[in-house]
């Protein structure tokens, strides 16, 4: 940016320029006429391009195009810069590179260093430690010049998306400046020296830089439009592609416009037309607009008319003239900002950032006010810092001095930033890679992700990955997830690749993640594994843009025709696994089409073909957000709404509108429940890598719930060695009785110990995972726990399930099976069977007892959302201490419906005196063949539901799959209410529900279903 004005004291506008000095040359061979007199309209235009930026960058509505205040800065640089060098070196014959550099860096490396180094220091107090160590990085590029390609690297790559913008970002136009100068100079000075034997100086020096400074504005503008058309964010931020830019100002000031004398009409149509059309940019451009490309012209050109306007020709002294633009941009108040531009600019955008990384996304009035507000340190740092160490005489004595201020400069922020990133990273524990293989294991159903002990919580620690490797924690897939560039992939087998067998995972980059657990399948079953993913681009057949390149995606379309043709032609595959993410486009019809241009090809190839569907996109940068909040990650929960919406694709393969495709979700255990958000962190496992895509550590513990929900499907075969313990097995044949037993457990054990955690888990606190029913949905007070005082074997061959009371804070025991299978075979019988004796305790100690015996639907594991279409089965209830118990059925709707919700299907309350006092047995049949559910008491059948009393569909999807049993004891609630009594002080804790044992078991229908079976 052009902060180095030509030396010279600041005057009126209408004080005599300064007179050239006496030339050894003469004539027009001497110092050009574009003299060093100081420009007070330019100094008012570097007001108009500090103005834009700042509009732009305060997204102030209609200035959109503001950005091209950048443009106007190179121009002004490349004139003034240029036009000091070669008067030094017409005058003096040769560039005192000494004396140019010691200039610059007095003049802008101190003030860029107090920016930098209060960005250091403040981004350590307002960002999270994540983000500051990004942070640190930007300040040491920032510091030695190099902004620029740093912000290149992150923009060009796919992978590095979703991080928060940096508050540095502003720094890459100083930093080209710099590297352009840091080339410039020295070229001059070469050039100088082998003009400095020529009898017109000037002339030669003038011809041979302006032919030189030619040749690299053709070449530089023809790489703009190269890597505009290839890469906006290199043709954007890149040195070479700028360099045009800093030309065309250079030749303003070398090309000899002193010896035209033009009309002052046309001067003036040139000063205010070249006005018009950098106003004219700021209001018409957009983030939409190819840029710089040619739409970069406009304002370049528009710049070096405004100067050109105030150039005086040949025989003027002052060509400002009462009309001109010029006489407008001198004015007090243009010079003014202009004065302050360089350090307002260094100033506004960490002041915008940092501001926003404290409170938040801001509006355009509240970073209108942010922006206003940075001219307090902007003033402070040019008078403290800039002006005096310019106007230094001990400074300015020698070029050594200079530069010394220039590096101490430089070393100041490196020093600041490298002491605090590296307290950060200590801060923050090690970025090495995890180690995969000492991860716990996934749990392949219900709602926890890990395949914890049952009864076990996650437990306290840091989360995995941590924040730092989380954000490199990519699938270990080398180079098979292709960059945007690249339009076909590599061959990429991993696993058996010499097996005829393989497993294809195809998409983009939300298929990419599920390169582990898809690796891991195939190996089980000896097959290979074929990656065919390309960043960014959709699989569905759509013409988009990528952002990486700045253009439309072609190469995407390349590429999806390429796969699709090897798979076409190529081995059948045993299975193809495709994703992606379904937000490249909101025309739901147009994603449709897509979709199925795409399937239709796909099922050309006769392979079973599964659809994961898309996980949830966070929107915001995950593990940065977790770095600042590492005991407390439910800060970092993001919308549901916004994360999971409605995926057409699922729901058309659910409602069988796509043949020959399967869905399968993680997204219950992802986002469990249905509350209004989803978690960052599980069962302390990091979830995602930046703001959409899963950790590599959380795709590794879904495997297998992946390989479960595959063979659900029917997809893909069961492995022969599986990676998780199965099931217990039921037995080969049924007994004698027609029976076959699927569980018994009889509570064998030492006193005080924890049920079979083959068997049982535990239910914890007062909802299951995501809450999406508070208080278990029923207004219990109790908070269930895996404590032994409130469950534990009594030694004796019974289990009990304790309420037990601290204060006014009650605590329980709530257990359920592991194993959610339970279901009755094709036309066949369940039966479900359990020894109880209720709680010994009545009258007002029994206010609010709730022991039961239940079943839910398998479904509900995934989630545990859709109650009560999955299915209850209350086996016994009883509440109060009552001498009562019942059985009730749960289906349908939430209100009313064919199950009469919320009370139920219900018997009514069963007269059974001493079922407080001696064990009975309790049992529930939901026989398929007769199309009814039975309860008994001690082998006497008292309740019925038939499924003559709702729809079909009702009744197939409350008992027609699997279910888990709970075994409970609550307090309070609504039942307890309805029943005329409440937990207070009267109720006494401590009084517990035995059970003797719990039986599963099934008969395939060909007898009698009925009667106890003891």
């Amino acid at each position: 940016m052009p902060f180095l004005l030509a030396p010279g004291p600041r005057r009126k506008p209408s004080a005599p320029p300064l007179t050239p000095p006496p030339s050894h040359s003469g004539g027009e061979s001497g110092p050009s006429p574009h003299r060093s007199t100081f420009r007070p309209d330019i100094e008012g235009l570097r007001a108009v391009a500090v103005l834009a930026v700042l509009a732009f960058h305060a997204e102030i509505p209609g200035l959109a195009g503001g950005f091209i205040g950048v443009d106007v800065f190179f121009v002004i640089s490349g004139y003034l810069i240029t036009g000091l060098l070669v008067r030094e070196a017409i005058s003096t014959g040769r560039i005192r590179l000494g004396d140019f550099f010691s200039r610059r860096a007095r003049r802008l490396l101190p003030s860029a260093a107090v920016v930098l180094a209060a960005v250091a220091v403040a981004g350590a107090w307002l960002t999270v430690p994540l983000r500051r160590t990004d942070l640190e990085y930007d300040v040491l590029s920032a510091a030695l010049s190099l902004a620029n390609w740093r912000f290149v690297s992150q923009r060009t790559d796919y992978l590095a998306a979703g991080h928060d913008q940096s508050p540095l970002l502003h720094f890459w136009s100083l930093a080209v400046e710099e590297q352009f100068y840091l080339f410039w100079a020295p070229l001059l000075a070469v050039v100088v020296l082998c003009a400095t034997r020529a009898v017109r100086r000037g002339r030669a020096v003038r011809s041979v830089v302006a032919l030189v400074t030619g040749a690299l504005v053709l070449g530089s503008f023809a790489l703009s439009l190269h890597w505009t058309e290839d890469s906006v964010s290199l043709a954007y931020l890149g040195t070479p592609s700028r360099v045009w830019q800093f030309g065309v100002g250079a030749l303003l000031a070398l090309l000899p416009w002193h010896l035209l004398r033009g009309p002052r009409t046309l001067r003036l149509l040139c000063g205010w037309g070249g006005a018009a059309a950098i106003g004219w940019c700021v209001v018409a451009y957009d983030a939409s607009t190819p840029y710089p490309g040619y739409a970069a012209l406009v304002p370049t050109l528009a710049t070096a008319a405004v100067i050109l306007a105030a150039i005086p020709g040949q025989g003027e002294r002052n060509v400002q003239g009462p009309y001109g633009v010029g006489r407008l941009l001198a004015g007090w108040a243009p010079r003014a900002v202009g004065r302050l531009s360089y350090t307002l600019y260094l100033w506004h955008w960490p002041v915008l950032v940092l501001a926003e990384a404290r409170m938040g996304a801001l509006g355009w009035p509240a970073r209108t006010a942010l922006t206003l507000a940075a001219v307090l340190p902007a003033l402070a740092t040019m008078r403290w810092v800039e002006q005096p160490l310019r106007r230094s005489r001990t400074v300015s004595e020698l070029p050594r001095r200079g530069l010394a201020v220039g590096v101490s400069a430089i070393v100041l922020p490196v020093a600041l930033a490298l002491v605090v990133g590296t307290a950060t990273l200590h801060l923050m524990g090690p970025a090495t890679p995890v180690d995969v293989k000492g991860l716990p294991p996934g749990a392949v159903s219900g709602p926890s992700l890990l395949a914890r002990a049952p009864g076990a919580s996650a437990g306290d620690g840091p989360v995995v990955p941590n924040p730092a490797q989380a954000r490199k924690d990519f699938p270990p897939d080398r180079d098979c997830q292709v960059a945007p560039e690249v339009t076909r992939s590599p061959e990429c087998l991993f696993g058996a690749v010499d097996s005829p067998d393989r497993i294809v995972l195809l998409g983009d980059s939300h298929a990419g993640q599920w390169f582990s657990p898809m690796l891991a399948l195939a190996a089980q079953r000896g097959w290979a594994l074929q990656e065919l993913v390309k960043q960014g681009c959709p699989l569905p057949q759509l013409a988009v843009e990528s952002p990486q390149l700045g253009r439309a995606y072609r190469e995407c379309d390349t590429w999806r025709a390429d796969a699709l043709e090897r798979l076409r032609t190529g081995p059948k595959p045993k299975l193809i696994v495709i994703a992606s993410l379904n937000r490249y486009t909101t025309d739901r019809q147009l994603l449709t089409a897509a979709w199925e241009k795409t399937l239709k090809l796909l099922r050309a190839t006769g392979a079973p073909i599964v659809y994961i569907e898309d996980t949830p996109v966070p929107g915001t940068d995950i593990p940065a957000c977790v770095s600042g909040a590492p005991d407390g990650a439910a800060a970092c929960a993001f919308s549901r709404a916004e994360a999971v919406p409605a995926d057409p694709l699922a729901r058309r393969i659910a409602s069988g509108a796509v043949p020959g495709v399967r869905s399968i979700s993680v997204n219950p255990v992802l986002c469990p429940g249905d509350g209004p958000t989803c978690p960052a962190v599980r069962d302390r496992i990091l979830l995602y890598r930046d703001d959409a895509h899963l950790t590599n550590v959380a795709a590794v513990v879904l495997a297998p719930r992946l390989e479960r929900l595959l063979t659900d499907s029917g997809a893909l075969p069961a492995a022969t060695a599986p990676a998780t313990p199965a099931a217990p097995a039921a037995p080969a044949a049924p007994g004698a009785d027609g029976w076959t037993e699927l569980l018994r457990d009889d509570f064998e054990g030492p006193a005080g110990s924890r049920p079979s955690p083959a068997n049982w888990q535990y239910d914890l606190g007062t909802c299951y995972p995501g809450c999406p029913a508070p208080q278990w949905g029923t207004g219990e007070i109790e908070t269930m726990t895996d404590s032994t005082d409130n469950v534990r074997l009594d030694g004796r061959g019974a289990l009990e399930i304790v309420p037990t009371r601290e204060g006014e804070r009650w605590s329980s025991g709530r257990i359920e099976t592991v194993r959610s299978d339970f279901a009755p075979p094709p036309g066949g019988v369940l039966r479900i069977e359990a020894s109880i004796a209720l709680p010994d305790v009545t009258g007002p100690k029994a206010a609010g007892y709730w022991p039961a015996f239940w079943t839910l639907g398998a479904p509900l594991r995934d989630g545990y959302t859709g109650w009560p279409g999955v299915g209850e089965l209350d086996i016994m209830e009883s509440v109060n201490g009552r001498d009562t118990v019942f059985g009730s059925m749960h289906c349908g709707v939430l209100e009313g419906g064919p199950c009469e919700e919320p009370v139920g299907l219900t018997s009514g309350p069963q007269a059974c005196a001493s079922c407080r006092t001696e064990f009975h047995a309790y049992a529930v049949e939901v026989d398929l063949g007769a199309r009814e559910v039975r309860w008994y008491l001690d082998g006497r059948v008292y309740h019925r539901v038939s499924a003559g009393r709702m729809d079909a569909g009702t009744w197939k999807r409350a008992v027609d799959h699997g279910v888990f049993l709970i075994l409970n004891v609550a307090i309070g609630g609504k039942l307890p209410a309805a029943d005329g009594a409440t937990a207070g002080p009267a109720t006494e804790p401590g009084h517990p529900m035995r059970v003797d044992q719990v039986t599963v078991k099934v008969k395939v229908k060909g007898g009698e279903g009925g009667g106890g079976s003891g």
